[in-house]
């Protein structure tokens, strides 16, 4: 796959909000949906180039416990996506909310938890010193975005059982990350690096996502 992120994290981020702003996203708004919301945050490689946060939850939590994922959580009464994204930030991560510039969001996803989830993108001018919440964060990672553009991603496996959709996962160094968080992490590969308008709303889910 050729390489599609400037060395130039100006340039990247020009591109990107660029990207986001031609993209004509869907809302959801199902009946007796939750709604959520989930930071792709952006930020410099202390080795060169750019990287995107990651974390693994806390594996004392009820649900997803040890699964990766985006920093995000419930939206709160009164609150935009944006304001949810970048409070779960500072909650879980200690990333302050200044600290941050907002790019641009992608299609809402619908969980089969019952959430609607909105991905919004953000961006950190410098490296930012990740301290997470032990309650909600058991590991979190700053990765090379370049990942996200590796030729054997995505993975695609056979849907479950009785006709379910096939199942997208994306790879994070040795290990892969399932829908929903792939799912979103694929979409901001083709639409915002890219420039692809790919929806992900059909890509089948684990069962166990909705426990």
């Amino acid at each position: 796959m050729p390489q599609l992120i400037p060395d130039v994290p100006a340039c990247l981020r020009a591109r990107i909000a660029a990207n986001l702003a031609a993209f004509a996203r869907i809302a959801a708004d199902p009946p007796g949906a939750r709604r959520a919301a989930v930071a792709i945050t952006l930020a410099p490689l202390a080795a060169g180039g750019t990287g995107y946060l990651l974390t693994k939850r806390s594996y004392s939590l009820r649900r997803g416990a040890g699964q990766y994922a985006l920093p995000g959580g419930h939206v709160e009464p009164g609150e935009s996506a944006a304001e949810t994204a970048r409070r779960e930030l500072h909650e879980e991560l200690g990333i302050a909310p200044r600290a941050t510039e907002y790019l641009g969001m992608l299609d809402d996803f619908v969980t089969r938890g019952g959430h609607v989830v909105t991905p919004v993108v953000l961006w950190a001018e410098a490296e930012p010193t990740l301290v997470p919440c032990p309650t909600e964060v058991h590991a979190a990672w700053l990765r090379p975005l370049a990942e996200l553009l590796q030729a054997q991603v995505p993975r695609w496996l056979p849907g479950e059982a009785g006709g379910g959709a096939p199942i997208l996962q994306m790879r994070a160094g040795a290990s892969w990350i399932n829908p929903p968080t792939a799912a979103l992490l694929y979409q901001f590969r083709e639409v915002a690096l890219c420039g692809r308008a790919t929806r992900v709303a059909a890509v089948g889910q684990p069962g166990w996502t909705a426990r």
